[in-house]
């Protein structure tokens, strides 16, 4: 996947600009390869521009109580990140990282200020990003400090499950996280995730090879989930 893709894709928050506009994009645009597990930016860091993926994975996580991270949101292409401080003229709150190999282009704030947002669509689209992603924000935080642990966890491969979809088998999850990560994601200890998934493995809920992790019944994952 290339600029011209993020262009032309309908999925892209860019396909809602013209043509002309699309033309001046491409003048302020600019490509970086990331390898795994390296620092896209940093909590504190002065945000650099507007960043969408690209190709790869990224995980943005918040560095809690003890240096324990507490992973917020995770991206996949086209996903649009670190804008939050960008528009708030803020530093980052939160740090992105990579969890694969990764393409990440950057757009210079003063295109997307002075061009990109006085395009009706581009505006309304952006609105409804951040709308969406308030209200996951809104759910989790829910779902973090009010499910027991099988309930989190549940929600957390169904999560991934939603954002990243299934390998050519239809089961196995294609995304590879650590323990630590699957952790932080559900706001557990390592120790109570790598025990929760492995009784899930014993019910038959789920298959556990290494860090590809099979969905062997979604419908009872949905069902532990939604009881908490």
């Amino acid at each position: 996947m290339g600029i011209k893709d993020i262009l032309d894709n309908p999925n892209s928050i860019f396909y809602q600009l013209n043509r002309e506009e699309k033309e001046e994009l491409e003048r302020h645009i600019s490509l970086a390869h990331y390898k795994k597990n390296e620092f896209v930016f940093k909590e504190g860091d002065k945000p650099t521009g507007f960043m969408m993926l690209v190709s790869g994975k990224v995980k943005i996580f918040k560095e809690g109580v003890g240096g324990r991270e507490q992973i917020i949101r995770m991206a996949r292409p086209l996903g649009i990140i670190g804008y939050r401080a960008l528009f708030a003229e803020e530093n980052h709150i939160a740090s992105a990282v990579t969890i694969e190999e990764s393409m990440i282009c950057t757009i210079s704030p003063d295109f997307v200020m002075n061009k990109a947002l006085k395009n009706n669509h581009f505006s309304l689209s952006l609105i409804r990003k951040l709308s969406r992603e308030l209200g996951f924000s809104n759910a989790r935080t829910v779902t973090l400090t009010q499910k027991h642990i099988r309930g989190r966890l549940a929600e957390s491969l169904l999560l991934l499950q939603d954002k990243y979809g299934y390998e050519h088998d239809g089961t196995t999850l294609k995304v590879y996280l650590s323990r630590e990560d699957i952790a932080n994601l559900s706001n557990m200890t390592t120790s109570n995730a790598i025990r929760t998934l492995s009784t899930f493995a014993n019910e038959k809920v789920i298959a556990i090879d290494g860090r590809k992790i099979k969905i062997l019944d979604a419908h009872r994952l949905d069902r532990i989930s939604k009881l908490g």
